[in-house]
């Protein structure tokens, strides 16, 4: 038998149900949906989940796509999927726990009795503590960026090798391979000894179909190169890059970038230019190095010092 919260599922069967994380203000139960998938022959256990930014839905696009697919059937060993982390936050559309104020992708590995993001990353934590590779799925929040996977243990990390692999498999054609902030659910769990990617399946609110496509896509790859459904994984190269360089705005105004996402952009290569409302150019911007176009801002409006876009450096081919 394969136990997630109240979710059992024997050999050959799938189960949903919930993960009891805490109570609401009004003294309700807080419990996240969950599924087991059982697969009917032995193999690996893959942890999934989405939704730990509460306003990042292209993951739980995934999940709602992906499971009715997997067949228990079809399917060597276990898949453990939490389908909303951030519960608080995703009720009310916001990317932060509002309760605490919290990014609960900070919060790993967690703590039974502390805050309530901290209660909800204990829980998911253990759920994944015991698989054999995890995939914690997000996207770029509101800004635009293009579809990729990021690498989080850092270079020198002994699982980074597994880290790495696992995102090349998953193929979303761009890898970020950089040390992620403390906290992280992929920072976290390769300490315990259980690779982990994290998938940015693109960005700007909503509900992308393309990136859902990718990231439905990359599952898939993952669930056959490891074993858990029959078949054969095509291996692509990836384009990787080990940083960023960030943008923000010279002037107040309105932004026109010039590179579209993914681009290859070089040293002096004009990134964007900051208009007037009436079409005046006021500031001009250069890219510092040479790299991708990653990431951008969604909307045009740009305050003095704001945010503009990042362009990915170091970059190479893996």
């Amino acid at each position: 038998m394969t136990t997630l919260g109240t979710a059992t599922a024997a050999p050959g069967e799938q189960a949903t149900g919930r993960l009891t994380v805490g109570e609401a203000r009004d003294g309700s139960e807080v419990a996240l949906p969950v599924c087991v998938i059982n697969g009917e022959r032995d193999g690996k256990t893959l942890y999934v989940q989405a939704v730990s930014d509460g306003d990042e839905l292209n993951g739980l696009g995934v999940v709602q796509r992906l499971v009715p697919r997997l067949d228990p059937a079809d399917i060597a060993g276990e898949i453990l999927i939490v389908g909303i982390v951030n519960w608080y936050g995703f009720q009310v559309a916001e990317h932060r726990n509002p309760i605490d104020d919290t990014k609960t992708n900070r919060a790993y590995p967690g703590n039974e009795t502390g805050t309530t993001s901290e209660r909800i990353a204990h829980a998911t934590f253990s759920a994944g503590v015991g698989a054999d590779l995890a995939v914690d799925l997000h996207q770029g929040s509101t800004s635009q960026m293009i579809n990729e996977v990021r690498v989080r243990c850092g270079r020198r990390h002994r699982l980074h090798r597994e880290c790495l692999d696992l995102a090349k498999t998953f193929d979303c054609g761009h890898i970020l391979d950089q040390r992620g902030p403390s906290g992280q659910l992929a920072r976290a769990l390769p300490d315990e000894g259980v690779p982990t990617i994290d998938p940015e399946l693109g960005g700007a609110v909503g509900w992308d179909e393309e990136s859902i496509r990718y990231g439905v896509r990359g599952m898939m790859n993952v669930l056959t190169d490891y074993g858990f459904l029959d078949g054969t994984v095509a291996e692509s190269k990836q384009t990787r890059a080990s940083g960023f360089d960030q943008y923000g705005s010279p002037a107040g105004g309105l932004v026109d970038l010039h590179p579209e996402l993914g681009d290859e952009v070089a040293r002096g290569d004009t990134l964007f230019e900051i208009t007037d409302v009436f079409g005046s150019v006021k500031e001009s911007v250069t890219a510092d190095s040479s790299g991708i176009f990653w990431r951008a801002r969604r909307l045009p409006q740009v305050a003095q010092g704001e945010y503009v876009c990042s362009v990915g450096t170091g970059v190479d081919s893996y």
